[in-house]
């Protein structure tokens, strides 16, 4: 006997059965695929735009976005926020709209965050050949731009065929739902392919339940782990992104309160502990505390939990110190668990740090260590709060922006930010207060990354305050989704800073002999040089234009004052302020970063850079 089919569009069938996937962990189930954005063209608007507009808005929710990169950002944002146990989908045309696809596959899959990329591809059957935005290589027949998004992507597959769809959909499943290889999974679809009928069976579109697992940890690799911890004398946890994809937050908390062991953080695992825990010492590396740095310099264990170790955390390996530091790593992901020649530990995090709680029980680091940890983290609190203060009736200047908005935002609003010279003074001062506030996208510090994050942000959890704070540069990169935000009626807050061009690679342009070269947003002098005045744009303007309230403020009390308004309102807000870019609040560097300079030059200060590279690059070792 025949089992039941229904026959479907490729296009229709992949929707339906996107409509029936579910995540579970810990018994609480969620819709894998929570919706899709799209932009149409004549790749996808017959094939997956048909397909959702017959589906409804009850199957799956469809997102209308203005810019494909942007869309890709959004549905990263709602997965970090979600613990990326729920995910969205992103459909494109062929051509343009595909390729505008590959930054964002590029930041969800450095990120480990899940995202399903739809992109339309060229015909299956060449039938029309060339078409519209197709890209005709000379040798190779089968390549078509779509092929980009392979190097970027944690899987990829091309659907030539309606059948091939079942295996591919659910390929697509299990990378997605899986915590160690999830990221950006693509399945191109052949626009006429996408159109093209089929009987499918049944069970395809029976309900599915992807369960993320919490691995254990391997008893060798525990009691290892355990035996290293106990024998250090100078230990530091290093938290990354997986404690909080992992909800480890009270389990790390538990560990740090029975051992005494204290805490640094990464970009991505800033809030792992609140900020007032007496074993919080904050941020690590190049843009981390003078606290945090000291102790990793000396560290003789550096127990890294849910991390990956870019150059930023190692202060491109000249950090760690300690001629004697070993690395004992808790990930989830062996591939990470094995960096720096650590003893590894693959487990997920929350059940790997229980496992050593457990296993540390009646184990305490010393008295004295603690003490001094304790006494630098009350020194750098002074450092925060001096960087913090303003008068009330001056033009603020960044540090003060931020002491502003700490002054306004509850424990559970969210803060994002990715690219410019906010992350570092972010990552050195923010007061984390939640487990998801500190929202920093730095493993790929896209810009353009902040107003669709907030906007998915917000869609994953519609009551919480979301706060998008983005620079001048930034902001000229990708301010389109505001007008989503407006359609939506979702109340993101936009924090929006002028300081007149790219202030992070303009300081750091400085720093290697660059001069500042290109990174002022001013008019061109008489000598060529874009040193003139200010560019007379008004970004307040255009946001208005776009839809957003706007409120301007120009002292820090305006601000504040901005600030609170903005997080009272049901709409999307806009508040500006210009800051002062001559005064310097914000900490220097306490930490390295490699950024080559030109070994050989005739101006004085690529020169004098130069120098200063080698006696740094010096102190850089291999951990073997």
């Amino acid at each position: 006997m025949s089992s039941p089919t229904r026959r479907l569009t490729v296009a229709q069938a992949l929707v339906r059965f996107l409509s029936v996937q579910y995540t579970e962990r810990d018994g609480v189930r969620q819709r894998l695929i929570a919706g899709t954005w799209g932009i149409f063209g004549h790749g996808n608007v017959a094939g997956l735009g048909q397909a959702l507009l017959e589906a409804g808005e009850d199957a799956m929710p469809y997102h209308q976005g203005r810019n494909e990169q942007a869309m890709v950002h959004a549905a990263v944002g709602y997965a970090r926020q979600l613990d990326r146990l729920s995910a969205q989908a992103v459909t494109t045309s062929i051509g343009p709209g595909a390729t505008n696809l590959v930054t964002g596959a590029a930041l969800a899959t450095v990120n480990r965050l899940p995202v399903l990329l739809l992109p339309g591809d060229s015909f299956a059957t060449r039938a029309a050949d060339p078409l519209l935005q197709q890209l005709e290589h000379p040798v190779e027949a089968d390549l078509t731009v779509n092929d980009t998004l392979r190097p970027v992507s944690r899987w990829f597959d091309r659907v030539t065929r309606p059948e091939a769809l079942i295996p591919a959909a659910l390929h697509a499943m299990r990378v997605l739902a899986d915590p160690v290889e999830t990221g950006a999974v693509t399945l191109a679809l052949p626009q006429d392919v996408q159109a093209e009928a089929y009987d499918w069976p049944e069970e395809f579109f029976a309900e599915r339940i992807w369960r993320v697992r919490r691995p254990a940890p391997d008893p060798a690799e525990l009691a290892a782990a355990a035996r290293a911890i106990e024998r250090a004398a100078r230990p530091l946890i290093v938290a990354g992104g997986g404690v909080h994809h992992s909800g480890a937050e009270d389990a790390l908390r538990a560990l740090v309160d029975a051992t005494g062991i204290p805490v640094a953080s990464t970009q991505a695992g800033k809030g792992s502990l609140r900020h007032d825990h007496p074993a919080d010492v904050g941020g690590i590396g190049n843009t981390g505390t003078a606290v945090c740095d000291d102790l990793a310099r000396a560290a003789d264990l550096v127990i890294g939990v849910g991390t990956r170790y870019t150059d930023f955390t190692t202060a491109s390996n000249t950090l760690f110190q300690n001629p004697d530091v070993r690395f004992v790593n808790l990930n989830i992901a062996a591939f990470d668990a094995h960096k720096l020649a650590a003893s590894s530990l693959v487990a997920d995090a929350r059940t790997g740090l229980d496992a050593l709680t457990e296993a540390l029980a009646g184990h305490r680091v010393d008295a004295g260590y603690e003490a001094e940890y304790r006494a630098g983290k009350e020194r750098w609190e002074r450092v925060v709060a001096a960087a913090y203060r303003g008068d009330d009736d001056a033009v603020p200047t960044q540090t003060q922006v931020l002491g502003a908005l700490d002054a306004v935002v509850g424990d559970d609003d969210v803060v994002i930010n990715a690219a410019g010279s906010l992350p570092g003074d972010l990552h050195k001062l923010w007061r984390a207060r939640g487990r998801r506030q500190y929202h920093l996208e730095y493993g790929y510090s896209c810009m353009g990354y902040e107003i669709p994050a907030a906007i998915g942000v917000q869609q994953a959890t519609p009551d919480t305050p979301v706060w998008a704070l983005v620079g001048d540069g930034t902001y000229l990169m990708m301010p389109t989704e505001i007008v989503t935000a407006v359609q939506e009626g979702l109340p993101v807050n936009l924090l929006l800073i002028q300081n007149h061009g790219y202030a992070s690679i303009g300081g750091l342009s400085e720093s290697v002999g660059g001069e500042r070269f290109g990174t002022a947003y001013r008019y061109r002098a008489a000598d060529g040089t874009f040193s003139g005045d200010p560019l007379p744009v008004d970004l307040a303007a255009n946001a208005g234009s776009l839809g957003m309230d706007v409120l301007r403020a120009t002292t820090v009390r305006e601000l504040r004052d901005a600030l609170a308004t903005a997080r009272a309102s049901d709409r999307p807000t806009c508040v500006y302020v210009e800051t002062d870019t001559a005064t310097a609040t914000a900490p220097p560097a306490e930490a390295w970063w490699d950024v080559p300079v030109a070994a050989t030059a005739s101006r004085e200060a690529a020169v004098r850079a130069r120098e200063e590279y080698e006696r740094q690059v010096a102190a850089r070792r291999r951990h073997l």
